[in-house]
């Protein structure tokens, strides 16, 4: 499935992408309109990651979480890794930066 708007999205620390895409969870959505039903797919957890730098980027009831390190929360990332850990690749959940269960 191709979710749209990814090539878009850079990383904001070097400025790659596109971004590499991990669904954890997804949901069907649709809108009735004047000319019909629109439908799409909408990611509710995942990680985007950047293939050039190692760093993972949270999905977080639908919203990416493309921060800064320094403006990110360490503790609510490393929670957040070890309840997916068994879904997300191993080069994310002990290699991926800024952080990761290593």
């Amino acid at each position: 499935m191709k979710y749209e708007l990814l090539d878009i999205l850079a990383c904001p620390i070097d400025k790659s992408y596109p971004l590499k895409l991990f669904v954890l969870s997804e949901e069907r959505r649709e809108v009735k309109t004047k000319d019909g039903v629109v439908s799409w797919v909408e990611v509710v957890d995942g990680v985007l990651a950047c293939p050039s730098c190692g760093r993972w980027y949270p999905i977080i009831d639908e919203i990416p979480e493309l921060l800064p390190d320094e403006l990110r929360d360490r503790d609510r990332e490393i929670k957040f890794l070890e309840k997916h850990a068994r879904k997300l690749p191993e080069e994310i959940v002990r290699k991926g930066l800024p952080f990761n269960l290593g």
